[in-house]
């Protein structure tokens, strides 16, 4: 077991690089996370052990469960799943660095009041549904720009870039048009110059796609299939939770 998740992880490394060399980018700007929904924590340890530093979850359960086994391995972790905002306070608890999927205003606001009250901040991510798609969550792109600039208020949250999930299709070009549409919104609020708002975060592709999404400018891939192995669902049965 041990082994096969080190030999994943060499792999994954190894596209991460080809594909930033292929399109004249220093892999050194792309980030792997590892997409750990249904790992254990004894083999998410084998990768963390190896030298990877992120770790995302999308369940706040599942970051409860492996929080004592993993925290003495130094990492960072990035909630990346449906944040619902009764979980809120639950999710502070658990030394989480970045929240990518914050899609919502009133997330944001009852994120804010808690950071506050806590005297804390959150970096986070806005989640784009580029793929259009009733069963993803995320703003739609037409909406992002508006979201940004409402969050963006807020000093608590440090808007760091924004995080899409692509289409899950064989489909090469439908794919790719995902990515371009993140990549686009990402440079029309670069121009706005937005006070408290950074745009270097790109947060797409995964383990089929991720070569796309490096080409399209991706600076944080996440990984879960490819290193861990098959979960029992496919990936858009955990996409599409409401917990």
């Amino acid at each position: 077991m041990e082994k096969q998740i080190l030999t994943n992880l060499e792999e994954i490394i190894d596209r991460i690089k080809k594909a930033a060399v292929k399109c004249k980018r220093d892999p050194a700007e792309i980030r792997l996370l590892l997409a750990t929904k249904t790992v254990p924590a004894n083999r998410i340890k084998v990768a963390l052990e190896a030298g990877q530093t992120v770790i995302g979850e999308n369940k706040v359960q599942e970051i409860k469960e492996k929080y004592a086994d993993l925290k003495a391995i130094p990492h960072t972790n990035h909630f990346i799943g449906h944040l619902q905002t009764n979980k809120i306070k639950d999710i502070l608890k658990y030394d989480i660095s970045c929240i990518q999927s914050l899609d919502r205003l009133d997330l944001a606001v009852k994120l804010h009041q808690r950071l506050l009250f806590e005297k804390k901040t959150m970096e986070v991510l806005i989640q784009v549904n580029t793929s259009m798609e009733e069963s993803k969550f995320g703003v739609s792109p037409d909406k992002a720009i508006d979201l940004v600039q409402e969050v963006a208020q807020f000093e608590t949250l440090q808007i760091k870039g924004l995080m899409t999930i692509g289409l899950f299709s064989a489909e090469t070009e439908k794919v790719r048009q995902c990515f371009r549409i993140l990549k686009q919104v990402q440079e029309q609020i670069k121009a706005l110059k937005l006070p408290n708002v950074e745009m270097k975060e790109l947060s797409m592709g995964m383990s089929g796609d991720l070569e796309i999404a490096i080409e399209e400018g991706a600076t944080i891939v996440r990984v879960g299939t490819a290193i861990f192995g098959q979960r029992i669902y496919p990936d858009s049965y955990y996409w599409n939770e409401n917990s």
